[in-house]
């Protein structure tokens, strides 16, 4: 890296320091990759709680400045990645709160606009796909800079489920979850593998099906699902997720080019338009390289543009469509 860059290497600023922003500014210090974190919070007493907490844990890991975030710390931030959003209110409708949360979104971005920033943005907040949309709109960015998490932990919860059913190692297992971070997601069967064979022609060595359709039946919905149990069991999920973005984060400040199921704009590709959701995409210090456009079975074809349907009349209720 040189001097000549628009921003500070390996900072990431943080905006959102609830469950899901201090668990990520957590995960990401203990990682070594980010010299310095910057956390913000409209509570800014929680914002500096949360700094002095992890202030406390420097003598435990790598050596990186972390503090409460100004505004001016967009200027020169490598990455922001944005976890700020409000909850459901009783009585409150899904557009209702999807209004709400892209205002909030639409508001930091200006804000990050005004400091002349260059950095890559990611965007946690849900839903996630709609809001990267706007958030897309909003900065007029090139499309490789505004970055969702979308499937990235869908995807790591598909391999860890699969790892378990055959056992063997979750890093032998690749396998994506495509299309809406949401219900109407897609499980990519004809992109599995273990090992390099396809999971359909590993099954006989598996040894471990009664019946795998309907195994595979279960896996998905369990991949579906798995949100609402851990919501459930203790109110949110932040742990599997801060993680996640810790992968993000690395394949941009380590330029990677990692392949990861993130959230961007398809211009033509799997035949959609205008529509952000996820598919496997190359990551590096300029964000998002390319797209990898597979080729999916018809059916899976079909319930991907279903979900990108979904997705479009979301947005069209918000009026970005």
């Amino acid at each position: 890296m040189t001097d000549e860059k628009p921003w500070k290497y390996r900072k990431v600023s943080i905006v959102g320091a609830g469950a899901v922003g201090s668990t990520f500014a957590y995960a990401l210090a203990q990682s070594g990759l980010a010299s310095e974190i910057a956390l913000f919070d409209r509570n800014p007493e929680l914002a500096q709680g949360q700094v002095l907490d992890l202030l406390h844990g420097v003598p435990f890991f790598p050596s990186v400045d972390i503090h409460a975030g100004e505004r001016r710390d967009y200027a020169n931030s490598q990455i922001i990645v944005i976890t700020a959003g409000s909850k459901q209110s009783q009585g409150e409708t899904r557009l209702d709160l999807l209004q709400r949360n892209a205002s909030i979104i639409e508001k930091i971005v200006d804000d990050i606009l005004n400091q002349g920033s260059q950095a890559i943005l990611v965007i946690v907040s849900n839903p996630v796909d709609v809001l990267t949309h706007v958030a897309l709109k909003r900065s007029g960015w090139d499309k490789s800079r505004v970055i969702g998490s979308g499937t990235v932990l869908d995807s790591a919860r598909f391999r860890y489920l699969l790892s378990r059913h055959c056992d063997v190692d979750v890093r032998n297992v690749h396998a994506y979850i495509l299309g809406e971070h949401g219900d109407s997601e897609v499980a990519a069967w004809s992109m599995t593998h273990i090992a390099g064979v396809p999971i359909d022609d590993y099954c006989p060595f598996c040894k471990r099906c009664g019946n795998w359709e309907e195994e595979k039946s279960r896996i998905v919905e369990e991949v579906r699902n798995s949100a609402y149990h851990i919501i459930d069991y203790k109110g949110a999920t932040y742990y599997a997720i801060g993680l996640a973005l810790v992968s993000i984060v690395a394949a941009i400040l380590r330029n990677q080019r990692s392949v990861l199921t993130v959230s961007t704009l398809l211009e033509g590709e799997y035949g959609m338009n205008e529509v952000c959701l996820s598919v496997p995409c190359v990551l590096s210090e300029r964000g998002i390289e390319h797209i990898i456009e597979a080729k999916l079975m018809p059916h899976e074809q079909e319930a991907l543009s279903a979900s990108g349907s979904i997705l479009r009349r979301a947005l069209l209720e918000l009026g970005h469509g």
